[in-house]
């Protein structure tokens, strides 16, 4: 993976982003005093085409309201990433505080939101794991990615896989 450049984000994002401590791993705070890291971890999920997994920490676990320029600097973010990469970025909702539906309802809300969506598909899916636990993924791929029906095909093959093996 490339790595992305603050300079660059900087430009569209409300808030000052940063380099992380580690690398792909970028921070910022908002102006209600939370601490937000976004970073960059290779997925081994698929096998056909590089996959990142796209990781968005509260680390101060303040709450939130609703704040667009919040979504508006992640968005900055992804879109930097897709100029920078040509990869599949995944996204799952972290499930340890059961708060996972509420935050695909909140990133959907944002990609529908954000203007820039129509130059990226998104797939999306839920899968409910052996303690009954439901899992919900998403993946973003440029549309202009040469390989995105192969991308969408190996991601469909992927849930329905975890989804009976889950059964």
């Amino acid at each position: 993976m490339n790595p992305l450049s603050c300079d660059q984000i900087n430009l569209s994002a409300p808030y000052r982003v940063e380099n992380g401590p580690f690398i792909h791993a970028y921070h910022f705070y908002t102006d209600y005093g939370v601490a937000y890291s976004i970073s960059f971890i290779k997925d081994d999920l698929f096998i056909s085409n590089e996959t990142v997994q796209f990781i968005i920490a509260n680390l101060n676990n303040r709450k939130s309201p609703r704040d667009t320029k919040l979504r508006d600097t992640i968005m900055a973010i992804i879109e930097e990433f897709f100029r920078a990469n040509e990869s599949t970025l995944l996204y799952i909702c972290e499930t340890g505080d059961g708060k996972q539906a509420m935050r695909k309802r909140l990133f959907d809300y944002w990609l529908s939101s954000y203007d820039y969506k129509r130059g990226f598909s998104i797939l999306s899916s839920s899968i409910m794991d052996g303690d009954g636990i439901w899992n919900f993924a998403s993946i973003i791929v440029r549309n202009d990615n040469p390989h995105l029906k192969e991308i969408a095909a190996e991601f469909m093959e992927t849930v329905n896989l975890l989804s009976s093996n889950s059964k």
